[in-house]
């Protein structure tokens, strides 16, 4: 099973070096990043199988249309938007949270997701190589 995608929109291509990037890389998962709302858009249509988005409000980037964009292809694709404001708001959002949290960001992605780390490890072996004791032998 491959790892978890999260394509994370961005408005600041130095934010896309982050806390809150390294924190996700870091717990296994795979990072797209976006720093428009037309790359957004467009990576989506070019990867629609992604795990989750994360929308950081700004006034570069219209969380609406992202999200309503992803929502009206899918409803399975959980919407995470990020606000330094209090109140901020995107409809089409599933999760709102505060932009400064990489750590409460984390546990949010991991209880909609899995965690990557235990996916891994919990994986049968191949099922196609068991040993044959009498070609061992020989």
């Amino acid at each position: 099973m491959p790892r978890p995608t999260l394509l994370i929109v961005e408005p600041d291509p130095v934010q896309a070096l982050s806390v809150r990037k390294l924190v996700i890389e870091t717990a296994k998962y795979n990072v797209m990043t976006a720093h428009s709302t037309r790359e957004a858009i467009d990576i989506f249509h070019l990867f629609p199988n992604v795990s989750a988005a994360v929308l950081v409000s700004s006034a570069e980037i219209d969380c609406d249309a992202v999200a309503h964009t992803i929502k009206a292809t899918t409803e399975r694709i959980p919407v995470i938007m990020l606000a330094a404001r209090i109140g901020a708001r995107c409809a089409d959002a599933d999760h709102h949270l505060s932009s400064y949290e990489p750590e409460e960001l984390l546990e949010l992605v991991r209880s909609l997701l899995g965690d990557p780390r235990k996916l891994h490890s919990e994986r049968k072996p191949d099922s196609g190589r068991q040993s044959d004791p009498e070609r061992l032998r020989a």
